[in-house]
C-alpha cells in the first residue's frame, strides 16, 4: 500500500490480493462491502482517524430534520465521517413510534452510504424486564441480562427485540442494490453502573453469555451480514486484563473500543497520560489480534476549551503510534444551551476545529471515495 501526504489529493491507494484479506472479520459470510469496509478501515487507522458525530444527521444545536444538514458540515463544509444512529426507538415504544423511527433512520443510514460515509449504532436497549428505560434506577429497575440469556424468563422477547433489529439490517438497500454497512455497539459502557446491563447488576458469565447469544442470533440465525461488531466499555480500566475481564472472545467481536470522557475534561479534570495508555492498550490488542480499534465516544460537553480539538484530542490521538480507525464525540442537543459535543457556526471552538479538520492526520466524509470497495482512494 501506498499513502501520499497531501490530503487535498489523492491520499491513498490499496492493493490487496483477490479474496485475501488481511484482518480477522467474525462473519465469514459479510457482505463484500462489509468485508472491504472492514479492511479499509484498518488501512486507515495506520496513518489517518476518521472524525464521528453521533446523531450528527438528525438534529444539531437548534434545528431537527433538516436534508443534508449537520452542525459539523456548517463549521467545516464536510459532513463528519462516521455518523452515529441509535437503535433505542427499535423496542419498548409502540409499533407506530418504531417503524417511525424505522423510516427515519434506513434513510439515513442509505443517505450516508451513498454520499460515501460510516454509519456506527449505539444501542441504548429499554429494559425488557422493567420500566426505568435503558439507565438503571433503583427500586424501578430489573438486572434484566440473567432474565434475557437462553432459559431465561425474557430470552423469546430479547429474540423478538433481535428480530427487529435483523429486520432493519435487512432493510437499509441503496440504490447499488447493496446491504448498507454497520459498525454495531451493542452494550457499551457496561462497565459502569448507569446502565441495567453494567457490570454491578450482572455476571461476569451472564454478560459473556448474552453478547455471544446477541452475535450468533444476529448473524447465523438471523442472517444478518452487514455488521462489524464492537466492544467498548467505559475507561474504568488501566490494563489489558482488566480490559478483557468481560471480553466474550476474539469470534464475537471485531472492533475493541473505548468510550473515555473522564480522561479528557469532563468537570474540568485532564488526565491525558491516563487516556493514552487506555488508547495504546486498545491500539495494542487490535494489532495483536488482527482486528480495528477506535474511539468510539468521547468530547466535552460545551467545548469551553477554545482549543481542545488540536492542543487535546489531536495531540492525544498522534501519541504513542496509535492506531484507530475513528473518534466520535457524543450528540448536539436540540434545544439545551450547553448539551453538545461538537462546535456549530459561533461556538467558541470552531475556528479551532477547523484546524483540526485541515490536518492531514484527520479524515472527514469529504475525504473519503469508494471505502465500500477493494481499491479505495482518499480525495
Amino acid at each position: 500500500m501506498k499513502f501520499i501526504t497531501n490530503k487535498k489529493t489523492a491520499l491513498l491507494s490499496i492493493f490487496m490480493i483477490t479474496g485475501h484479506f488481511l484482518f480477522s472479520q467474525i462473519d465469514k459470510k459479510a457482505t463484500k462491502e462489509t468485508k472491504f469496509l472492514y479492511q479499509n478501515l484498518k488501512t486507515i487507522s495506520e496513518n489517518h482517524i476518521l472524525f464521528g458525530h453521533q446523531h450528527a444527521l438528525e438534529y444539531g444545536h437548534g434545528w431537527k430534520d433538516e436534508p443534508n444538514k449537520s452542525d459539523v458540515k456548517l463549521v467545516t463544509g464536510s459532513h463528519p465521517a462516521v455518523v452515529g444512529i441509535d437503535f433505542s426507538g427499535f423496542s419498548g415504544h409502540s409499533n407506530e413510534e418504531i417503524q417511525k423511527t424505522k423510516t427515519v433512520l434506513k434513510k439515513n443510514v442509505i443517505d450516508t452510504y451513498e454520499r460515501g460515509g460510516i454509519t456506527t449504532v449505539s444501542w441504548h436497549l429499554n429494559n425488557p424486564a422493567s420500566g426505568g428505560g435503558f439507565y438503571w434506577k433503583d427500586s424501578v429497575s430489573v438486572a434484566a441480562m440473567s432474565l434475557i440469556k437462553k432459559d431465561g424468563s425474557h430470552h423469546e422477547q430479547y429474540k423478538e427485540i433481535l428480530k427487529t433489529i435483523a429486520d432493519f439490517a435487512h432493510s437499509v438497500k441503496a440504490k447499488d442494490g447493496k446491504l448498507v454497512p454497520m459498525i454495531f455497539r451493542p452494550f457499551h459502557e457496561f462497565d459502569g453502573d448507569w446502565f441495567w446491563w453494567g457490570k454491578k447488576y450482572t455476571s461476569r458469565e451472564d454478560f459473556i453469555e448474552v453478547w455471544q447469544f446477541t452475535v450468533s442470533y444476529l448473524r447465523d440465525t438471523l442472517g444478518v451480514h452487514n455488521f462489524i461488531y464492537a466492544y467498548s466499555p467505559d475507561n474504568k480500566f488501566s490494563s489489558e486484563t482488566e480490559y478483557l475481564e468481560r471480553y466474550p472472545g476474539d469470534k464475537y467481536v471485531d472492533l475493541f473500543g473505548i468510550d473515555d470522557y473522564g480522561d479528557f475534561g469532563r468537570d474540568g479534570k485532564y488526565d491525558l497520560d491516563a487516556g493514552v495508555k487506555r488508547l495504546k492498550i486498545i491500539s495494542d490488542l487490535a494489532i495483536q489480534k488482527k482486528k480495528l480499534a477506535a474511539f468510539t465516544e468521547t468530547g466535552l460537553e460545551s467545548i469551553p476549551n477554545k482549543t481542545w480539538w488540536t492542543e487535546i484530542l489531536l495531540k492525544t490521538l498522534k501519541r504513542e503510534n496509535i492506531k484507530l480507525c475513528y473518534v466520535l464525540v457524543w450528540r448536539n442537543d436540540v434545544s439545551s444551551a450547553t448539551h453538545f459535543y461538537a462546535p456549530f457556526p459561533g461556538q467558541v471552538s470552531a475556528a479551532d476545529f477547523i484546524e483540526f479538520y485541515n490536518d492531514p492526520f484527520t479524515l472527514f466524509e469529504n475525504d473519503l471515495k469508494d471505502i465500500y470497495k477493494k481499491k479505495m482512494k482518499l480525495k
